[in-house]
C-alpha cells in the first residue's frame, strides 16, 4: 500500500529547493557580472546587507507562491499523464511536463535574447522547476533533512567554484582599462551630439555635454557647452582613475574610465550610484 503524500512537506520542500535555486542562481550571476564590463563589478553597496531580511521574506513568498502556481500542477498533471498512459506514475513525465509549463517563462526570462538565450533560459527554467517537482511527488517523511543538507552542499560548491574561478582567472575578472593622459587626449562623444574634446595642453571644449541635474527633463541630465580644462588623476589602480574636468557654468562631477583596451569609455552616474544609470562618452579619434 502506497504511503499517503504528505503535501504539507511537499509544500516546504518545494519552497527550500526554489530558495536553493535562486541563491545558487544569485552565486552565478555574481560571479558572472565580474566577468562582465560593468562600473560596480569592482564592488557592491554595504547596504545589501540590510536588505537581506526583507529578501528572505520576499523569497519565501516567492517560492510559495511559484510552488502553488507552477510546481504543484506540474507534478499532478504529470502524475496523471503518467496514469493515463502507462497506467501508473512515472518519474521522467515530470521533465516532460516542466518543459512544456516552462516555455513561455523562459521566453520571458531571456528578455528577447534571440533563439539560443531563449533556449537556455528555457533549459534552465525546465531544470529549474523539474527539481521540486520531482521532489514534491516524494512520501518520504525523512526528506527535508537530506534535501536540505545537499542544498547547502551544492550553494557552498558554486561558491567555492565561482571563487577559486575568479582567483585563478579561469573566469577572467573584469577590470578597466589602464589609461595615460594621452589616452584621453581626443574628441569623446555620447552618440546624441554630446562631445568633449581635451587637447594636450590640459584645455576642454564641452559641446551639448549632458550634465546631473535633478532638475533637468526625463532622462536627469542638462546640456552643457563651453571651455574649460582638464587633468588625468591615475589615482592607485584602474578602478580609481579618473578625468577632471572642469567648463565654465558647467558642474561636473568626476569622470570615471570604463570599457576595454580597445573601446576606452568615459562615464558619470546618473541620480544615484546604486541604480547602475550611465552616462558615456566613447572615443571617437585620437590627438595629434
Amino acid at each position: 500500500m502506497k504511503k499517503k503524500r504528505l503535501y504539507g512537506l511537499s509544500l516546504l520542500l518545494s519552497i527550500l529547493t526554489l530558495l536553493i535555486e535562486a541563491v545558487i542562481a544569485l552565486i552565478v550571476a555574481v560571479v558572472y557580472g565580474f566577468t562582465q564590463e560593468s562600473p560596480n563589478a569592482g564592488g557592491g553597496s554595504a547596504l545589501f546587507v540590510l536588505f537581506l531580511p526583507v529578501l528572505a521574506v520576499f523569497g519565501i513568498a516567492v517560492a510559495g507562491a511559484l510552488s502553488v502556481i507552477l510546481v504543484f500542477p506540474t507534478a499532478w498533471l504529470s502524475d496523471a499523464l503518467g496514469r493515463r498512459f502507462g497506467g501508473r506514475e512515472a518519474w521522467w513525465w515530470v521533465p516532460a511536463v516542466a518543459a512544456a509549463v516552462s516555455f513561455v517563462p523562459g521566453v520571458a526570462l531571456s528578455g528577447g535574447a534571440g533563439p539560443v538565450g531563449i533556449a537556455v533560459a528555457w533549459l534552465l527554467t525546465t531544470a529549474a522547476l523539474t527539481v521540486p517537482a520531482l521532489l514534491w511527488r516524494s512520501r518520504r517523511e525523512r526528506i527535508f533533512g537530506p534535501v536540505t543538507l545537499w542544498g547547502l552542499v551544492a550553494v557552498v560548491l558554486t561558491a567555492v567554484v565561482g571563487g577559486v574561478g575568479l582567483a585563478t582567472g579561469v573566469f577572467p575578472e573584469y577590470r578597466p582599462p589602464a589609461v595615460t593622459s594621452a589616452d584621453i587626449v581626443g574628441r569623446w562623444s555620447d552618440g546624441h551630439g554630446g562631445t568633449l574634446t581635451f587637447t594636450a595642453d590640459g584645455r576642454v571644449s564641452a559641446v551639448g555635454v549632458g550634465v546631473d541635474d535633478a532638475d533637468a527633463d526625463d532622462s536627469g541630465l542638462d546640456s552643457c557647452t563651453g571651455q574649460g580644462t582638464w587633468t588625468y588623476e591615475p589615482g592607485r589602480g584602474t578602478w580609481s582613475q579618473m578625468v577632471d574636468v572642469t567648463v565654465d557654468l558647467c558642474t561636473f562631477d568626476y569622470w570615471n574610465v570604463g570599457g576595454t583596451e580597445s573601446r576606452p569609455v568615459l562615464y558619470q552616474y546618473i541620480g544615484d550610484p546604486d541604480s547602475g544609470n550611465l552616462y558615456r562618452l566613447t572615443r571617437t579619434s585620437g590627438g595629434s
